[in-house]
Order: structure tokens, then sequence, then C-alpha cells
């Protein structure tokens, strides 16, 4: 395909369509960073008011470096993907310890910071400093797809490859940043994945896949049969104004703040969750009436997660003895600490409504 001959139509197009967004106005290289690691899994509309927020609290990549973790995974929270948040404040102290503080300006460099991807680095090393690095995020895949009417998977080793040729093809050496964004812009807003109007489309003239009528098939994608199914309990245990809560160390949410857990193989209810715990702890809350409340299951990339959270309200103190790797917070310092979300759209939802007794 000659993309060449694209390149000042697309342009063109951007030029007129562009959506306006505050990392298109600052262009400096840790806005331009914080903004992309923020939209990975993430919405437009979403990840804007955290890039705002972020930004604010946050002037300076020595001040994100320099803050408290659980600050950092409080400001993230409702994001999910929380290696992300994690992986970028170790990148921020890469560059303070590493860069002497100044953001890393070419593609390797940018490249080995924790977190940071093939297209990741090319977008930091064209948008920030003009750098010819095509980028290939899930918009571009799916313009480039339907323009050549390529069915190979783009979700294989071999799929990557084939559309970062077209990508490095299309790019235009002497715009690269313009460029990436046109495209990128092109696939948000007129090449979307549903019913795209092809009939405005200043490119239908070369899609192959509108030629075909293969535009509602493409891009192709191997698919991919895995939905592990998780069975998480949690214990919300509370006596007068304290709770249990405990800091995972591990796993998906870790360094977040959960309350004490057990996962079993499958649904369970009281007495049998119970079964869990040894005797001694068994006896202690056998005879108590545990409140079940059940949240909607949560979906992850490769696994779903069946949560139901049991509300007990303690008229006797309780020790830590149940749950050793746990600690005694008051009820209301919940609030400034990090959940995962299927946790704080509990907490949020039920903290004024649970019973007293």
């Amino acid at each position: 395909m000659e993309f060449e001959a694209l390149r000042s139509t697309l342009h063109r197009w951007y030029q007129q369509h562009k959506r306006s967004l505050p990392w298109r106005e600052n262009v400096e290289p840790y806005a331009i960073w914080l903004s992309e690691i923020i939209l990975q899994q993430t919405r437009v509309a979403q990840g804007l008011p955290y890039y705002e927020r972020f930004l604010d609290r946050f002037p300076k990549i020595e001040q994100l470096a320099d803050a408290p973790q659980e600050e950092v995974l409080k400001l993230w929270e409702g994001l999910g993907y929380y290696s992300r948040a994690r992986n970028m404040q170790a990148a921020a102290q890469m560059v303070r310890d590493e860069f002497q503080g100044e953001f890393p300006s070419n593609y390797e460099d940018i490249k080995s910071l924790k977190g940071v991807g093939d297209y990741t680095a090319a977008a930091i090393a064209s948008f920030a400093f003009d750098l010819p690095h095509a980028v290939l995020d899930g918009n571009v895949f799916r313009v480039l797809s339907r323009l050549t009417a390529d069915e190979t998977p783009i979700n294989t080793g071999q799929g990557k490859k084939r559309f970062q040729r077209y990508a490095d093809q299309f790019l235009d050496p002497e715009k690269p940043a313009l460029h990436n964004q046109a495209l990128m812009e092109f696939g948000a807003l007129q090449c979307v994945p549903r019913n795209p109007n092809c009939l405005d489309c200043p490119l239908k003239s070369a899609c192959l896949a509108y030629k075909l009528d293969k535009v509602e098939d493409l891009p192709q994608k191997k698919r991919k049969v895995y939905d592990k199914q998780r069975y998480l309990n949690y214990f919300h245990l509370l006596q007068e104004d304290k709770v249990l809560v405990e800091k995972r160390e591990a796993g998906i949410w870790h360094g977040l703040y959960q309350f004490p857990l057990i996962e079993t193989e499958g649904p369970v209810s009281w007495p049998e969750l119970l079964e869990h715990l040894d005797e001694v702890h068994q006896q202690e809350l056998i005879n108590l009436k545990a409140r079940k409340i059940s949240l909607a299951r949560h979906k992850l990339s490769h696994q779903s997660l069946h949560i139901n959270v049991w509300y007990l309200n303690l008229s006797e103190p309780f020790t830590n003895a149940i749950f050793p790797e746990s600690e005694r917070r008051l009820e209301k310092e919940l609030a400034n600490l990090a959940f995962p979300r299927p946790l704080r759209k509990y907490l949020d939802e039920n903290q004024l409504t649970l019973p007293l007794d």
C-alpha cells in the first residue's frame, strides 16, 4: 500500500477534528509520560481527572519519586491495574537516580524505564521529542488492518511485527508527533470499532477493507479462552469504631488495603467458610451471625472474581489473633486508605447503611 499518499489527507483531517486534550498542550516529557501510563487500559474521559490530580499533587517528577507509595496508590484508586501506579513511581525514581532528574530524551533510555514498553516509548519519544518512532496502539492496529485488509491476528507475535512494519512505512519522518497523534485520533473518532462512518471517511478510496466489505471483520484477534474463577471472602469485622484491615504484599492488588481474606475454591456458606479457620477461632465466630454482602462479579483480563463481604458488628473487643497479618484501624481512617475498586465501591455504598447490630 502507498501510505505516503495518505499522510497529508490524514493530517488535514486531524487538524479539523482533533480533541482538545491537556497532554497535547503540555508537551513536557513528564506530562506526556504520565498521560500515557494513565491511559493504558483506560478511556480518556476516565483518565483525564486522574492526570489532572497527579500533576496538581506532583508537578515535578522528583515529587512523585519521593512520595509515599500509599499516597500514590490512593490517588490511583479506582483506575485498576495497580501495577501501573507502582511501576510509574519506580520509573520516576529511576529518572531521579539514574538520569539526574532529567527525563531521558532517546527511545532506548525511555524504554528502559519501569513499565514502559514499545508503544509507550514510541509515544513519548515522538510526542515529547518529535523523534521518528511509529506508535502502535489499539486504534492504530484497527486503522492499519482495515486499510490493508490484513487478517493477521493483531494479538500474535507475527501480527505485531507485520503491523509495526505498516506503521513504520506510514510514519511521516518529518512530522512524527503530528502523524502519530493524527493516526491515533483517527482510530478513536473516525475508524471506530463498531459502525464506523465509512461513507464520510477521507481514506475510504484507499481502504481495502471498505472495498472488500470487511470493515466490521477487522482487526482479527486470536481467541484466547482463559477465565479463571476465583472466590474471595472478606471479613469486615467492626467493633465500636475499629475495624481489621491488612495490606496486600503480593498479587493483583499489591500494596492496597483490604479486609482479612479467605479465598475458597467455590461459593461457601458461613459455617463452611469458618471451617477454613482453626478450631479455636471457629468457636469464636461460629455462633455469631454474619451479614453476607455479595458484590458484582469483578472481571479482569484473565480471571473473574466472585466477592463476598461477611460483615460482623461485634459487641466484644476482638484481637488480631484470627488474622495475624491484619491491623486495627479506626473506621474513619478507611476513607484515606487505598482499597481495590470493588471494596472501595462496597465501602462507599454500605458504610452509612450497615446495621448497628
